[in-house]
């Protein structure tokens, strides 16, 4: 009984932990990957009832079906198995049914140099429109144009070094249009988000703004907002401000 409960809250994780670098490097897809969560779930709350079955079974008998690393095990096992996937439909539920987070929002900045690796993206290259502005709003209203006073060319350098520092990949940067594209992949799910940076002179000060476009799927589960806070405060700290 003892091995029965463990190797089902063993499955119950690897259904779990595995979805995703199996998707990230093209093993499943995407539809896949997302059922070996939600089995996962079910798997790892069979695998928490049994374990109470057997507990109660051994405290009646007084007969030791099961040890305490063992029960352990199971519990960890099943934790993991059923909080990342819940985690992940928390935010789901909790962010707005966005992929598009620009500061400017009525004028966002363009991808250029990463339209060629979005051509194949479900998601189109062009701004998601009025109705997700209006949900950014709503949702993020902290996220607004930022203003520099450093030149153009050092904060394109100190751009480039906060996505650096950020682990993304860089595509391209323009000292002259000051522009920056970069493309961050998820690492779990290996899901890939673009990045475009502007810098536009405005009389002695520089305004810089941001967009973070998801290449697939409607929600984004707020990672592009984050993306955009980590990266402000990265360059802040790059700044040294």
């Amino acid at each position: 009984m003892k091995i029965l409960v463990v190797l089902i809250s063993f499955i119950a994780f690897l259904l779990v932990a595995l979805s995703g670098p199996l998707h990230r490097f093209g093993v499943i897809n995407l539809g896949t990957a997302f059922t070996g969560f939600k089995y996962g779930v079910y798997v790892g709350i069979a695998a928490l009832v049994l374990l109470a079955l057997v507990l109660v079974v051994q405290i009646v008998s007084k007969r030791k079906l099961i040890t305490l690393t063992s029960s352990v095990t199971v519990a960890i096992f099943s934790a993991i198995a059923i909080i990342i996937p819940v985690t992940m439909l928390k935010q789901g539920t909790s962010a707005p049914p966005i992929h598009d987070i620009s500061t400017d929002l009525d004028n966002p900045p363009e991808f250029d140099a990463v339209a060629p690796l979005r051509a194949d993206a479900p998601n189109p290259i062009t701004y998601a429109g009025v109705a997700s502005a209006e949900q950014q709003r709503q949702a993020y209203p902290e996220l607004k144009t930022l203003t520099y006073s450093q030149s153009k060319a050092e904060l394109v350098i100190a751009i480039e070094q906060a996505t650096k520092n950020l682990g993304w990949d860089l595509v391209d940067a323009d000292v002259n249009k000051g522009k920056i594209e970069a493309t961050d992949t998820t690492t779990w799910f290996g899901f890939k988000d673009d990045i475009v940076i502007r810098v536009n002179d405005q009389g002695d000060k520089r305004e810089v703004d941001i967009r973070s476009k998801s290449r697939i799927g409607a929600s984004d589960l707020g990672k592009n907002a984050k993306r955009i806070h980590d990266f402000i405060e990265e360059l802040d700290v790059v700044l040294g401000e």
